[in-house]
């Protein structure tokens, strides 16, 4: 069975998020193993340039210990896909015999360069801008969404 990780920055505070991000985890177990893993948000009382990128090579150093198999960073820069998209790749991953995805959500600042040269694709929801446990929540309805796209589900309508 595949592997499915997200590996994000910062704690789901809203429990309407986490309620969210909760009921697709399970919906998650019947096609994959699903595990989210939360690193913790660097913090300072001033940030300005030289600042912003110690907090992410800081939040860096947390996450590439967790990069595992088809790494897929989440970046306003990568590529948009489409759910059809998506489905497509966790598909690839799949047919390899199990295997392991994971993305990356960043901290408030984003990723890294150093995370960003570790993935496979950088993707891109969209130019604007969420908070991030709203987007923890849409990536994993995303996620679940490609499962059912693959298993002809007509969730995917």
């Amino acid at each position: 069975m595949i592997k499915v990780n997200i590996v994000a920055v910062g704690k789901v505070k809203e429990k309407y998020f986490a309620d969210g991000i909760s009921e697709y985890s399970k919906r998650l177990s019947k096609f994959c193993d699903f595990k989210i893993t939360e690193i913790q948000e660097e913090n300072f009382k001033s940030v300005d340039d030289a600042i912003v990128s110690v907090i992410k090579e800081k939040e860096a150093e947390k996450i590439l210990p967790h990069l595992k198999g088809k790494i897929v960073a989440m970046a306003i820069e990568g590529k948009k896909f489409s759910s059809e998209k998506l489905a497509k790749t966790i598909k690839e991953v799949c047919d390899l015999g199990g295997g392991v995805i994971t993305f990356v959500i960043g901290g408030s600042y984003g990723l890294s360069d150093a995370v960003k040269n570790k993935a496979d694709i950088l993707m891109s929801f969209s130019d604007m801008t969420f908070p991030h446990t709203l987007f923890r929540l849409m990536l994993t309805e995303q996620i679940y969404r490609a499962f059912t796209i693959n298993s002809n589900s007509p969730y995917h309508k």
